[in-house]
């Protein structure tokens, strides 16, 4: 038993069913057979699951990886609460952003200038907005997070954005589970100082790519949540489109 599940744990991606030929498509479910069936006179005697059956039950029922744009809800709280995935650390050079294709999130580039993201940033689960993206959103909170994970955040304000002269604007959001910002409800309880420190980074962090973008003045946080609403039904829709073509 030992054996076969070595060879699945350190069986090549390359080699996987949906990228294999039928001989190595045989070897692969073969491999997984055997240990299914050891694994399953094992756990006869101590009446538990067996690992394997739990792979085979998911392998049956699963071909893709989960994606973080479609299959992680937005929650029941939305507009006002809601979950949103961090693609880029706040502190970070690196601008991470979520491949649409398989869900996963890619390097995009380093940025040019000297600046780093001065809070964590992502996008909101389940909205689609003009531009074909998710809604982008800033979380204002104390610890940077890894680029993947979700959390639960607040909208509290917009940044509207124009970006090379497309449409861009940011949801301004706090992390409803730090005790530092859970408190805040309204872009206004924020310092002045912050608000322009939010600001000074969009406007600045394109500028050595000879990327125009401007930031308008922030709005209160009935434009932002009827901005999440907005792209909320987008979503609705394009997913109502693609069930029926």
């Amino acid at each position: 038993m030992a054996f076969f599940l070595g060879a699945l744990v350190f069986f090549p991606w390359s080699s996987h069913p949906d990228r294999s030929s039928p001989d190595q498509h045989l070897i692969f479910y073969g491999a997984l057979l055997l240990v299914a069936v050891e694994d399953r006179m094992a756990q006869s005697k101590n009446g538990n699951p067996g690992l394997n059956e739990r792979i085979l039950s998911s392998l049956s029922k699963r071909s893709v990886a989960a994606h973080s744009w479609h299959d992680l809800e937005i929650g029941p709280g939305a507009p006002q609460l809601f979950n949103a995935v961090i693609e880029i650390t706040k502190g970070s050079k690196v601008k991470y952003e979520l491949d649409k294709k398989t869900g996963l999130i890619k390097v995009d580039r380093v940025l040019y200038s000297s600046v780093v993201y001065p809070h964590n940033y992502g996008f909101i689960p389940r909205t689609l907005c003009d531009d074909g993206d998710p809604m982008d959103v800033l979380v204002l909170m104390q610890e940077p997070v890894i680029p993947g994970c979700f959390l639960r955040a607040r909208a509290i304000g917009l940044m509207p954005m124009i970006d090379q002269g497309e449409k861009d604007d940011k949801i301004i959001a706090v992390c409803v589970d730090d005790p530092e910002y859970r408190h805040l409800h309204d872009l206004k309880e924020l310092s002045p100082h912050r608000l322009a420190e939010i600001r000074r980074f969009f406007e600045d962090y394109k500028k050595n790519e000879n990327k125009e973008v401007a930031v308008n003045e922030f709005l209160p946080p009935i434009t932002a949540q009827e901005a999440i609403q907005h792209s909320m039904d987008l979503y609705a829709e394009y997913i109502l489109h693609n069930l029926r073509s």
